[in-house]
């Protein structure tokens, strides 16, 4: 039992170095739940069920669910929208088209996850709309381990694999970066410097794949030694082009320099999560919205009801 807890322990302090931190341990400080929080506040969710979802400094929390040592997905480069590396040079291993299927593929994530988070919201109610409380948790018992459980849980966990993937996809890809002055290379990767969330990431609409869209390589650790082409030549990296950490300050909202070397230039970190922030709000208000359509007023009402908070009692008609 040692051996197991030390080797989840070991692999996921690995791993998860690359993307938004999940918990305030190993250089991270929570960036994922503080960009949940700070997405849905003011939406109606209570306390316990808010911490379900975002989790707690030292607690995953659904959106937390991709980065559990025991998911078999922290490694896996599709779940965080990297492995779309591509540079228009002679001879780059990895072409555009290349690179836009695996950002698509992390795109088909994000809605399978929400669409399965409106179909498992279905099992909340019964068919008279009342609240089925053998489907809705008691305080502190969801555990986003991959196995389907309470109905509730099951909902925040898809809706936490949705907000992990577009989150990361703000923080991986060269959506919101501006690159170093000079010239854009594998260690300078060109950026597009956009602000607010990707409408190519917007279920609700009908938009071409961005042009320019790439992330970093990631096939595991150290990218040096993985990460290369022809002769050694350098891929672009993860490590080069991720916004991953930085001070996000919960009380004021006010969002600080980034720590890595692509989140510290020209506010590309702050871009990156006030982007996150946006999109993440966008999506519950989309889940709610297709809650509302698929089960109509009277029923959907009752199940995000259910959803938002803690006890369910004040919930059923």
């Amino acid at each position: 039992m040692r051996f197991l807890l030390a080797s989840l322990i070991w692999t996921w302090s690995t791993f998860s170095a690359c993307a938004f931190g999940v918990v305030s341990i190993v250089g991270q400080a929570s960036e994922h739940e503080k960009i949940t929080r700070l997405a849905l506040n003011g939406l109606g969710i209570e306390t316990a069920t808010m911490d379900q979802i975002a989790g707690t400094r030292s607690r995953f929390g659904a959106v937390g669910a991709p980065d559990r040592p025991d998911r078999g997905l922290i490694a896996n480069p599709v779940m965080h929208c990297d492995g779309a590396d591509h540079l228009a040079i002679d001879g780059y291993p990895v072409s555009s088209r290349r690179a836009r299927r695996q950002l698509e593929s992390c795109r088909t994530i994000i809605f399978g996850a929400l669409n399965s988070a409106v179909a498992a919201a279905e099992a909340i109610t019964d068919g008279s709309g009342t609240v089925v409380p053998s489907e809705v948790p008691v305080v502190g018992q969801c555990t986003f381990n991959g196995r389907s459980g309470r109905a509730k849980c099951d909902v925040l966990e898809h809706l936490g694999i949705a907000f992990h993937a577009a989150q990361d996809f703000y923080a991986h890809t060269n959506w919101v970066d501006k690159p170093r002055n000079g010239p854009v290379g594998p260690e300078n990767p060109p950026g597009l410097g956009n602000s607010g969330p990707a409408k190519w990431l917007d279920p609700t609409a009908n938009v071409s794949f961005p042009e320019g869209l790439i992330s970093g390589c990631f096939q595991g650790l150290p990218e040096r030694s993985k990460c290369f082409y022809l002769d050694r030549k350098e891929r672009i990296r993860h490590s080069v082009l991720n916004k991953d950490t930085g001070r996000i300050n919960m009380r004021t909202g006010r969002i600080g320099r980034g720590t890595t070397s692509r989140g510290i230039i020209h506010g590309n970190f702050r871009r990156a999560v006030e982007a996150a922030i946006a999109d993440t709000r966008n999506k519950w208000l989309y889940f709610e919205a297709q809650v509302l359509k698929r089960y109509g007023l009277e029923r959907g009402t009752v199940i995000l009801c259910a959803v938002k908070r803690d006890r369910e009692q004040s919930c059923s008609r």
